[in-house]
């Protein structure tokens, strides 16, 4: 007698995907499901909440650079939106966006899912399925036999590597990478790059504001802090780690608009045009002169041009 995995083995094999005489067959539902099923399998994924992050977004371009179509674009994109149409997939709404996914509007690009879309999640059935070893095999075999019936083996290689991990150790022994304008072919790409680079530049600081020391993390491991470019990406798309600075959300903000700078000496200069009331804090006015909270490797300090540039094109002295 059928069972419930029987019926999700099927749908499995039957995923309703894009064919074409000349382009052949769109593999992004089955490719998007074999990177949800490497990240449970991985811990990365416990619960059934699946975010559209630079993990999945990782694990994705991964297989599709292997495993992929060269006729057609590797947009995650497409699948996390269109796979809701199987019947097991569902999308939670940000609040506020609950009318757009009830809708027919159909959100095409990564930055539109994230404004509406808080995360996807599968029939609770499945995803117990999914986190069962046996039950998940089963579910990745008739996947690959199905849609990558020659490429099981690398499939099976290509499982075992954390790509957003393995990119970040890169990232970080190289001392970071400069682009060229035109590098990014699509929002994946450039999401997970700019991933590597903040969380490469909270964890050289230790999550802590270069300015004020602030440290807090909750319990998904976000921290407070983000990883500020100093010289800005949109104009120099460089993402070396000494381009970067650890800083509060506050303390980002005021930076990007030059309300302080960094001197030759690592210490803060502070505009005078400030007025300022923070009951129970510290202006930041009081931290003029301070030395920033600088790395512990002395190679991921603040590159001189980098202030400098900063300090002589966006800081606002007087």
């Amino acid at each position: 007698m059928p069972t419930e995995l029987d019926r999700y083995l099927r749908k499995f094999a039957k995923l309703r995907v894009s064919r074409n005489r000349k382009r052949g067959v769109a593999p992004h539902k089955p490719i998007l499901l074999l990177s949800v099923f490497e990240l449970i399998e991985q811990g990365v994924i416990a619960a059934n909440k699946i975010e559209l992050s630079p993990e999945l977004i990782s694990s994705f371009l991964k297989y599709w650079g292997k495993v992929g179509s060269d006729c057609h674009n590797p947009d995650v994109a497409l699948p996390f939106f269109h796979l809701r149409s199987e019947g097991f997939w569902h999308l939670r709404a940000n609040q506020g966006f609950e009318a757009v996914l009830s809708s027919n509007v159909k959100l095409k690009t990564i930055a539109a899912l994230q404004d509406a879309v808080a995360h996807a999640y599968l029939d609770e059935e499945l995803f117990r399925f999914c986190c069962d070893d046996d039950a998940r095999n089963g579910l990745l075999g008739v996947l690959v036999s199905t849609w990558f019936p020659t490429r099981a083996q690398q499939i099976a290689s290509l499982f075992k590597i954390e790509s957003f991990q393995t990119l970040l150790a890169s990232y970080k022994q190289a001392g970071g990478k400069t682009y060229k304008a035109d590098v990014f072919e699509d929002d994946g790409n450039l999401l997970v790059r700019d991933a590597a680079f903040r969380r490469t530049i909270t964890s050289i600081y230790d999550n802590r504001c270069a300015v004020c020391e602030m440290k807090a993390i909750d319990h998904l491991g976000r921290p407070i802090v983000d990883g500020a470019h100093i010289k800005p990406f949109s104009k120099f798309y460089d993402d070396r780690i000494d381009n970067g600075i650890c800083l509060c959300k506050n303390h980002h903000w005021a930076f990007d608009r030059g309300w302080f700078a960094i001197d030759d000496n690592f210490c803060l200069l502070v505009s005078k045009n400030l007025v300022e009331e923070v009951p129970g804090g510290k202006p930041l006015t009081k931290y003029a002169g301070h030395p920033i909270l600088a790395p512990e490797n002395d190679i991921y300090y603040p590159r001189q041009d980098a202030v400098r540039w900063h300090r002589e094109n966006v800081f606002t002295r007087d």
